[in-house]
């Protein structure tokens, strides 16, 4: 009997002894091996950045010339004065405007400069002499009876980042300094919104995170029009040629692009990199048959017909697989000679003056007459014909320019813009674009982590590599870069100091960050793995080890429930 109980209790205790370690060790290891392992994000701070509150601040320069100021007033140069704007866009996105603004006198080499005999000699003299930074403003006041500027004119806007200002008559501007600046105040706010951005232009960006106001309608259109964001393009110029019997072209494309293109490329290289190519379709017709206008002697294109022509040429195209990028397609058509001339009407049906139209986010096409160049009748064919690439490229570069949403604001009454001529781009207009191109990449970085944070938090079972987090936290161990969360820290900072370019720089990282991780493969391992698939591994493996210990469980429950009524009974 006793060597009975003996072997009883030990098999007790080593059921006890199995079930202790299944619980305490066993259990616990197997839930740490088998779970989703999810490396730190900091979830905390991605919280913070969904209620997106931008400010941005602009650096402005007044620079009074000599003749501009009162005795009382020069007392009072030079200072300073900041003025700050709220706009609340919706109940997640606020928008703050602070602008600095410097006065001070000009100097010698200044005055001598704003003699020159036009303004735009004065412009170049003034940037000479000292180039502003990116994303500020200098503005220069002159005399009302300055002969810089044309009749008519009040501000001068040139190439850089200055624009010439002509102060009213002295009994309408004031005597005291706080006259003055009600006087200027007004007018170099416009200058400001025409050079650097308005409050539309910054929402226009925010297009893809609150919904705009019906008044807003235009700068949707526009910012339809142009390619969103993108750290690269790729544009190509296509050459169409329906009939090779009847013509024989040659462009000099290479030198085109090296004189038209290739400058304004140069100056928007901190926004994006640019790769082109060209290229000769033969035998490739519009899709769409022309009407012949019996009153012009010409075929037609209605402006109702145009949207039926991109289709048939983009299957001809091709595309570049190789790459990511948006793709701008610039096509010029030369129509053969039994549809030629050929003419583009607009809604009004009235002769489009480029020949040329564009199609949003897409790029556009030119129709380019030939017919006058084939001469007589006994011309032989095919006819050798040069294109003028100058004509050509002077509409190819304004609708390069929409697509890349270079849109300068209209200008108010009494504002002359210079042309921006040969270079593409003037400086000021770089700064616009860089201003909303800024504001739409931090945007749109922020939309995407806040995005993937709430799907991280709605299903447990995507897996969170080390890879991941990198590029999500606050720096990529693996890579050496900037996560997504520290890039747009440091972008809304250096907005938030009017530091324009570093700004753009961080905003461009924040935005390639969130991307690499929304589109992580190693998100999609676990994340197919049905339930049923888990039951039907886990359950051959926990069943035979868990019935015979729960069996012994119960049975020493049992035999203790029973000694415990022996012993009451005995006390009874």
């Amino acid at each position: 009997m006793a060597t009975a109980e003996v072997e009883r209790k030990r098999g007790q205790l080593a059921a006890l002894s199995i079930a202790v370690v299944v619980v305490l060790v066993g259990v616990p290891l197997w839930w740490r091996t088998t779970e989703t392992y999810r490396a730190w994000l900091p979830v905390n701070q991605i919280n913070e950045l969904a209620e997106l509150q931008l400010q941005l601040s602009v650096d402005v320069e007044v620079v009074f010339s000599r003749g501009t100021l009162m005795p009382e007033q020069q007392k009072k140069v030079p200072f300073t004065r900041t003025q700050e704007e709220a706009q609340k866009v919706d109940d997640d996105t606020t928008l703050r405007y602070r602008y600095e603004s410097k006065y001070r006198t000009a100097n010698i080499m200044e005055e001598d400069a704003l003699k020159q005999p036009t303004a735009a000699e004065a412009d170049l003299s003034l940037h000479t002499l000292s180039a502003s930074p990116c994303g500020s403003v200098v503005v220069y006041v002159i005399p009302e009876t300055s002969v810089l500027l044309p009749q008519g004119v009040d501000v001068y806007i040139g190439h850089r980042r200055t624009a010439v200002l002509r102060m009213g008559a002295p009994m309408s501007v004031g005597k005291n300094h706080k006259q003055l600046l009600a006087h200027l105040e007004p007018r170099i706010t416009q200058v400001v919104q025409v050079m650097s951005f308005s409050h539309t232009d910054i929402t226009a960006a925010l297009s893809d995170r609150v919904r705009l106001s019906p008044g807003s309608k235009e700068s949707l259109a526009d910012s339809m029009r142009s390619f969103k964001s993108s750290p690269g393009y790729e544009i190509t110029f296509s050459l169409l040629n329906p009939d090779p019997k009847s013509h024989r072209l040659d462009w000099d494309i290479e030198g085109a692009v090296h004189s038209y293109i290739q400058p304004l490329l140069t100056k928007l290289a901190p926004l994006a990199n640019f790769s082109i190519d060209s290229q000769i379709l033969y035998y490739a017709m519009l899709g769409v048959n022309p009407r012949f206008d019996s009153s012009l002697e010409a075929y037609t294109l209605n402006a109702d017909s145009l949207a039926h022509v991109i289709n048939p040429v983009e299957a001809r195209l091709g595309s570049n697989a190789a790459s990511s990028n948006p793709v701008l397609n610039f096509l010029l058509y030369v129509p053969d000679a039994h549809h030629s001339p050929l003419y583009i009407h607009d809604h009004q049906k009235q002769p489009v003056a480029s020949n040329a139209f564009h199609s949003p986010r897409w790029g556009g096409i030119m129709v380019y007459n030939v017919n006058d160049l084939y001469g007589r009748g006994e011309t032989p064919l095919p006819v050798n014909i040069n294109i003028n690439m100058e004509k050509v490229m002077g509409v190819f570069l304004a609708q390069l320019r929409l697509m890349l949403g270079v849109q300068s604001s209209p200008a108010p009454p009494g504002f002359l813009v210079e042309p921006c001529g040969g270079a593409g781009l003037a400086d000021w207009e770089l700064d616009r674009l860089m201003w909303s191109r800024t504001v739409e990449n931090v945007a749109t970085a922020t939309t995407t982590i806040t995005s993937l944070a709430q799907l991280l938090d709605q299903i447990g079972n995507i897996l969170c590599s080390l890879s991941f987090a990198g590029s999500v936290n606050l720096f990529h161990y693996i890579n050496n870069k900037l996560g997504t969360v520290t890039s747009l820290q440091l972008a809304v900072a250096e907005l938030e100091a009017g530091n324009l370019g570093f700004a753009l720089q961080y905003s461009k990282e924040a935005i390639l960050a969130s991307e690499r991780a929304f589109f992580d493969p190693s998100l999609l391992h676990l994340l197919y793995f049905p339930d049923d698939q888990k039951f039907a591994i886990y359950i051959p493996l926990f069943l035979p080890m868990c019935v015979p210990i729960l069996l012994s469980l119960i049975k020493i429950a049992s035999e203790a429930r029973q000694r415990r009524k022996l012993k009451q009974s005995k006390k009874d």
